[in-house]
């Protein structure tokens, strides 16, 4: 069964895009930490991190470090932490979150969103791309 990143890859769920490459897409997490949290997967479907291939891996990050250096940009913050965890979704990804303080790091406090801001935060980071 298809994981739920997986259905966003294949349009079956909208997403807030902020980039997309042949191998790599970047979207907002839904539930953010900050204002800005972005979600980086492959398109190809696989559930640990470190089980990807060499080149899937290194270019996931390097797909990474340039939305970070977006979101860095696009979003008053002191740095972009990067972040994966894994256990929620069986489908490797990247957390990349604008960071102020600790707290922003630790996925128990939420921003919430209406659908207009998240569309203006995509645009804004996506434009520094």
């Amino acid at each position: 069964m298809a994981s739920i990143f997986t259905k966003i890859i294949n349009g079956d769920i909208p997403c807030y895009k902020v980039a997309e490459t042949e191998d790599y897409l970047a979207f907002l997490d839904i539930n953010p930490n900050a204002k800005g949290h972005t979600l980086c997967i492959p398109k190809k479907e696989v559930d640990k991190l470190f089980d990807l291939d060499e080149v899937t891996y290194h270019g996931l990050m390097e797909f990474s470090r340039q939305v970070a250096i977006a979101i860095e940009k696009a979003i008053p913050c002191k740095r972009v932490g990067l972040t994966v965890i894994g256990l929620e979704v069986p489908h490797a990804h990247v957390h990349l979150i604008p960071l102020n303080s600790m707290e922003d790091a630790r996925f128990i406090s939420k921003t919430h969103l209406d659908s207009k801001a998240f569309e203006m935060i995509a645009s804004k980071i996506a434009s520094f791309l």
